[in-house]
């Protein structure tokens, strides 16, 4: 199964922010839209970074004021992409390894959709259940 299934049944919607963002407002955004992770994106609305609650958590753990910095001062830098082509067994165990749960999807040079690591397990589910029902209904026909 690819990425495109994920995203057909999620939706396009991303939530995104710009690097110059205050804490705060990314703190409200996260809030907000009940989300764990913002793109943070350039002017081309292209990935430069992401900042995920686990980002905010550790820069506050280490300096409670820092509440008052900019986005781009705590965003993880490094973002690893997807395609809708992916295969999702692969993104799911490169999310698994890398330790991280969002995944920005591009296609073509445009910012598509992201993924969680829990929309990938409900897609799995979600497959491993039809392939058990249709098993079942095969056992169960004369």
């Amino acid at each position: 199964m690819k990425m495109e299934s994920v995203l057909a049944a999620k939706g396009p919607r991303v939530f995104v922010i710009d690097p110059a963002a205050a804490i705060t407002e990314a703190l409200a955004s996260l809030a907000e839209h009940n989300i764990g992770a913002l793109i943070v994106v350039d002017g081309r609305k292209l990935p430069i970074g992401i900042l995920s609650e686990r980002d905010i958590i550790r820069c506050l753990a280490a300096d409670p004021s820092s509440t008052g910095k900019c986005v781009e001062d705590l965003m993880t830098r490094e973002v690893v992409t997807g395609t809708p082509a992916d295969d999702i067994e692969a993104v799911l165990q490169l999310m698994t390894s890398r330790h991280f749960r969002h995944l920005p999807i591009i296609d073509e040079g445009v910012l598509v959709g992201m993924v969680t690591i829990g929309d990938l397990v409900k897609t799995q589910l979600n497959d491993y259940r039809g392939a058990v029902d249709t098993l079942e209904t095969q056992l169960m026909t004369p």
